[in-house]
């Protein structure tokens, strides 16, 4: 007998505004033809909207994967992921992809930036595969970032004429070019000194702060994740607390 809409775990009750991010009985399990590796196991998550939720956990515990899975760069081997209160799985390919272009900006620990292209053209790339965004509003769209990240002086380097710390103001300003609601960090501030990741990890609180953006940061960093709202603890690909 199929559970009654009101007390399936991937429904919110009557009236409530549903988790902007929830997981259900995620299992995800890598395989090759002589080894099966279990990156993550029974993990129930909900991320309410305007959250900061941290996810801290022993290299390989699956925070990664995690991410990934949230973020829509990745399929669970089992269980269910919703978006706004919809499975992703009613979405076509097409609407996916949307999806993650319009509602979710990502922020890596090593940039991922494009060393032959500008600090601008950089930020501006993701909008490239947003129909209806001219090349007028894309330019508008970068530079109103990198004014917010404090970098409209930096519009016409290239990456490697900027420090470490700047190269990630670029990597947040590309996030926040889209437009996002959710923002997912993966170790945002990992390869930077302790003023640089202050500084970043300031920038990631205002946005939470002062805008509503939802953010899940993957740390090493207790000091950092003590700092929002949430903290999560991963452990051999399962939630410990």
């Amino acid at each position: 007998m199929q559970p009654s809409p009101i007390n399936s775990p991937l429904t919110a009750p009557a009236g409530a505004t549903p988790p902007v991010i929830r997981l259900a009985n995620i299992e995800k399990v890598y395989q090759t033809k002589t080894i099966e590796t279990i990156a993550l196991s029974e993990v129930n998550l909900s991320i309410a909207r305007g959250e900061f939720v941290s996810v801290m956990g022993p290299s390989g515990c699956g925070k990664s994967t995690l991410l990934s899975l949230m973020g829509l760069l990745d399929e669970p081997s089992s269980g269910t992921i919703e978006i706004d209160g919809r499975p992703v799985t009613s979405y076509s390919d097409k609407e996916l992809a949307g999806l993650r272009n319009h509602k979710i900006g990502f922020v890596f620990q090593s940039y991922h930036l494009i060393n032959d292209l500008s600090v601008r053209d950089n930020v501006e790339l993701p909008l490239l595969y947003r129909p209806g965004v001219s090349g007028a509003e894309r330019r508008k769209r970068a530079l109103a970032a990198l004014d917010q990240v404090g970098l409209n002086a930096r519009t016409n380097h290239f990456p490697a004429q900027l420090s470490g710390g700047q190269r990630q103001r670029v990597a947040i300003a590309r996030a926040l070019a889209g437009r996002p609601e959710i923002i997912l960090a993966d170790e945002p501030t990992g390869n930077l000194d302790s003023v640089m990741g202050e500084e970043i990890m300031d920038l990631l609180l205002g946005l939470n702060r002062d805008q509503g953006t939802t953010l899940v940061m993957v740390t090493h960093d207790e000091q950092q994740a003590l700092k929002t709202q949430r903290l999560i603890r991963f452990f051999d690909g399962r939630q410990v607390a």
